[in-house]
């Protein structure tokens, strides 16, 4: 399932996957409930891209990626929002092609569904998260995508469209909806390769809509639009114009693609180098509300941001 689509066995997850010194893999959930009022993302890391600790381990030789994992859970519901992310060295995590432990949670995939339980604490803030979510794949993909020349930078849209159940003690939430997997792999830092990249994931009427697009070091660019259907069958399509999006609270540039106009519905993340929102577009003919994502690597590589990051990223030895 979540092994990259050469390998034979899709009863597996590939958890274990290779990766090399300064290199990352992330598996990345989102879901918005079928009453629209809440969601979550889940993102489990090997090599956690955006760890100021990580990017100093990096600066002195080699740093093994199993040294710094972390798994981020972000809540939005009617509550408020609740946000975890504690980095964990290679002492606290195990693996292997099903499972995925870091620290005290963990992943595990039984050939139809992913199930991930939790037990997070935040940070700043200590609010704890702890339940457990369910991922069942509607199809696979078979396709990945390539995201530079060099080939070490690779993303794959596992699952475009998923039912997802939540089920969380602290806070006290349940509730059923729409998702959505994939995940990234590289074999250098990301910011190594990339200077900026926005993505973008909806739910269509028949099929799921995802836009992905980079400025890579080089200056050149990656500009991906494709649909998925409900049996996985990918279809590619030229994308429609690039129209601005106010800046974020930290003035992080966004954009979307649309036929007609563009709408931030919300802004549920917003940081010094990256921003998730909710925007209203309109593609192939339909209006579509998309899970956005916008980073900026350039800020993220500055020392000012690096040094604010601990304060919510902690590491737990």
């Amino acid at each position: 399932m979540i092994a990259w689509p050469n390998e034979t066995d899709e009863r597996r997850a590939g958890f274990n996957v290779d990766i090399p010194h300064n290199g990352y893999a992330w598996w990345y959930i989102d879901a918005i409930s079928d009453d629209g009022r809440e969601g979550l993302t889940i993102i489990a890391f090997i090599g956690s891209v955006f760890s100021p600790y990580y990017a100093f381990a990096r600066r002195r030789g080699p740093a093994d990626p199993l040294d710094h994992c972390a798994i981020n859970v972000a809540l939005y519901h009617e509550a408020g929002k609740r946000w975890t992310m504690t980095e964990r060295g290679r002492g606290r995590v195990a693996r292997n092609a099903n499972s995925f432990l870091i620290g005290p949670s963990d992943l595990g995939w039984d050939g139809k569904t992913l199930t991930i339980n939790i037990r997070e604490t935040g940070a700043p803030v200590p609010g704890r998260i702890e339940g457990r979510v369910r991922v069942t794949p509607v199809a696979i993909t078979k396709d990945f995508f390539v995201l530079n020349p060099q080939g070490n930078h690779r993303w794959w849209p596992i699952a475009p469209r998923a039912r997802v159940e939540v089920d969380l003690r602290r806070p006290n939430l349940s509730w059923r909806g729409e998702g959505y997997l994939d995940t990234n792999a590289g074999d250098e830092p990301i910011e190594t390769g990339f200077r900026h990249w926005e993505w973008a994931r909806g739910a269509m009427r028949d099929k799921t809509v995802i836009l992905y697009e980079a400025e890579r070091r080089d200056g050149s660019r990656v500009d991906l639009a494709v649909t998925f259907d409900a049996e996985g069958n990918k279809q590619e399509f030229t994308p429609p114009q690039l129209l601005p999006l106010p800046r974020s609270g930290w003035k992080v540039d966004r954009s979307a693609r649309s036929e007609a106009s563009v709408k931030l519905v919300r802004t549920l993340e917003d940081t010094p180098f990256y921003a998730r929102s909710m925007v209203e577009t309109t593609l192939l003919g339909e209006k579509v509300t998309l899970v956005h994502e916008s980073l900026s690597l350039d800020r993220f590589r500055m020392p000012v941001v690096q040094a604010m990051l601990p304060f919510r990223m902690p590491r737990r030895r």
